[in-house]
Formats: structure tokens, sequence, C-alpha cells
């Protein structure tokens, strides 16, 4: 994405404000960065064709050993590529697969410093100027374009179709910047030479094998982010395994062209992650501040209130909601030293397990509304 996007990039990667998140989230940048690598990455169980005496629900380990290191050696003499290559051909990635891969990946280490720049902290009102405005014109477009087959997928998932586009606004510009590095690159070399997380990058890599195995394809033919996000809507392989649709029944998976392809699987996602149809994602609330309310507003994003226990501590929804519901407290800075305080329910959690930023969930709600959505 843009300047702008590549700041939210920065920002999940760094970790947004006083949110550590882990697994880390998925957005796009230029070149378009992760948004939407989830809670599978301590998910490397058995599949497809592992021998069964070795099924484990176990993490892969992290082959992170002191060595030369890849950018000295290459790939194939590194001791942690060997011994990440001996583990995965036990339980079932083809040998004569990880031996080629690794013959043919290429360092890249200008990488390292592009995860390695500090966050960027923008306020709201900067990143809603930068995320939410420019891109509201451009989903009207786009889906006025696709209409019939995003509106389609969205009464099969029961999501939005404005929520939909908004996301592959935000990710990709409506899949005009997908990214142009070879994913092979990025993830061999940000889970060998980035040990900071080096364990992600080394199960999403494992995920990624496995991947172009099941798809029949050359590993060396995906593009994407620098950070190894795919396609339009900026998938991690762990969550394409998972979640990507072929949805206009040409027996392939495409999230890099085929727009069906691609909202079918972020409808598949949010309804997979509990996307409530019908459901509101955040209400505005008024309040006076006080050090336990700060103290909320603080916190990881979870949903570990209900609406009736946050009004008993002085929160006053400025809309109906179910006093059952749970919700969590933030607030966005709407100019300079001015703060607009909300609860996020139920579905504004869901859009947040997609990018970790309140701010994120709130720019994709802006542009689904300026879409023509009702009632998030």
């Amino acid at each position: 994405m843009k300047k702008s996007i590549l700041a939210v990039a920065l920002l999940l990667l760094a970790g947004c404000g006083a949110e550590q998140p882990s697994p880390p989230p998925q957005t796009s940048a230029t070149p378009a960065a992760p948004a939407a690598a989830q809670d599978e990455l301590m998910r490397l169980a058995q599949q497809h064709g592992a021998p069964s005496a070795l099924a484990a629900d176990a993490p892969a380990p992290f082959f992170n050993a002191a060595t030369a290191g890849v950018a000295a050696t290459g790939f194939p003499f590194d001791a942690n590529v060997r011994g990440f290559a001996d583990y995965h051909a036990a339980r079932g990635v083809p040998r004569a697969l990880l031996d080629d891969f690794f013959a043919r990946a290429s360092y890249r280490g200008n990488l390292i410093g592009l995860m390695d720049k500090p966050g960027t902290s923008n306020p709201w009102y900067k990143f809603r100027q930068g995320n939410a405005a420019p891109r509201i014109a451009g989903a009207r477009r786009f889906y006025a374009a696709h209409r019939a087959v995003i509106d389609r997928a969205a009464q099969q998932y029961g999501v939005p179709p404005q929520l939909i586009v908004a996301i592959i606004g935000i990710e990709t510009n409506y899949g005009s910047n997908k990214g142009n590095i070879r994913v092979g690159d990025a993830l061999a070399t940000l889970g060998f030479a980035y040990p900071r997380r080096g364990a992600f990058f080394q199960k999403e890599l494992a995920e990624f094998l496995k991947l172009a195995q099941e798809e029949g394809r050359d590993p060396m033919g995906f593009t994407g982010s620098f950070a190894g996000a795919m396609g339009m809507p900026q998938f991690m392989p762990s969550s394409y395994r998972k979640w990507a649709v072929d949805f206009d029944g040409d027996g392939r998976r495409d999230i890099w062209h085929s727009v069906a392809d691609t909202a079918a699987s972020v409808a598949n996602y949010m309804k997979a992650h509990g996307w409530q149809t019908g459901g509101r994602m955040m209400i505005p609330v008024s309040l006076n501040i006080t050090p336990q309310l700060q103290a909320l507003i603080d916190e990881k994003t979870a949903l570990n209130h209900t609406v009736a226990q946050l009004k008993q501590m002085g929160v006053v929804p400025l809309a109906a909601v179910d006093e059952r519901e749970k919700a969590v407290l933030f607030r966005l800075e709407t100019a300079p030293n001015r703060y607009e305080y909300f609860i996020g329910l139920n579905n504004f959690y869901t859009v947040w397990q997609y990018n970790h930023s309140r701010m994120y969930v709130a720019a994709v709600r802006e542009i689904a509304l300026g879409a023509g959505a009702h009632g998030l």
C-alpha cells in the first residue's frame, strides 16, 4: 500500500500502543505488508499425508542455533535450515520439495530493515485521513464493478458486502498493490535471519510449502508482501490454507486475481472468527474518565466485560445495546488531545482478529459505511 498503509504495517509489526498481539496481524504496505495471519501460528500439526505415527499437536521447534547465518552460507548449508528441513520432511513435506526450495530461495537482507523500522503510532485523526477517507470512493467503484459476486459471497457467509469491500480496500487498495516480492524468499529470510519473529515466520514457511504442494504450484511462483502476506486480502499462508475459498469454481483458490475467491475468502474468515450477522461493531459512549476506566482502555483488546459491567463503572452507551453483550472500551483521538470513547462489540473483535489494531477496525467500518453499509 501507500505510505499511510505502510505506517499501518509497521505499527502492527512493532506493536500498536499498549498492545503486543500474538500472533502478529496482517496488513498491507508498499510493498504490501502483513494483514491477516492470526491464531494458527502455534498450529503445525501433521497434515496431508504425514506418517500417522508422527501425528502431534505440539508446535514445531524454533530452529535458532548459533550459526554463521544464511546471509553468509546460503540457505542449503545453514544448520538451522537443515534442521527445519529434516523436521518437516519427517512430517509429510516431500524432501525433494524442501531441498529444491532452499536451493532456489534468495536471501533478502533488505527485508530485515523493513521489519525493524519502529512502529508508527499516528493518532486516529491522521490515521483516518490516510487509511479511511481515501478508500471510500474506491470502495464504491469496486463494489459497483463486482456487486453480483460480492453480494453472493456476502449472502452465503452472512457478512455485509461493504465490509468485504472495505477489507480489500484497506489491505491492497482494491487489489492494485498486492506486493511483488517472492513469498518464499520473504518467509525464508525472515524465518532464518530475523530471530525476533523467526519462530512465527518458520511456521508460516512450513505452511507455505504445504500450500504450494496442495495447490500443485511452484513455490517460487507466489508473490506478496515483504512479510509473506498474499493476494488482495493479504492472507498469510496459514490463513490461506485454512480460510481461502474457490468461489468461482475453477479449481483454484485464487486470491490474487479472482474477486469471487477473494470476497468469499474474506467473508469465510470473518464468519469463522465469529462474525454475527446483523450485529453492530462499535457504539459511542459517554463517560467521565477514571483510573479504572483508563486501565480498561489500556488493556489488550479482548471481550472481558459485559456492557452491564461497563455501565456499572460509569460507561453510558449512546445507542441501544444488549447489556449482556461483551465489549471492549477504547478511545480514538479525533483531534489533537481530544478523544471520543467507544465500546467495541463482538463484530469489532472479529475484524480486530484480522488485524490487531483498533484504528484499523475503525477505518474498515468507516469505509464500509461510506460504501453503503448500515447498522455497523
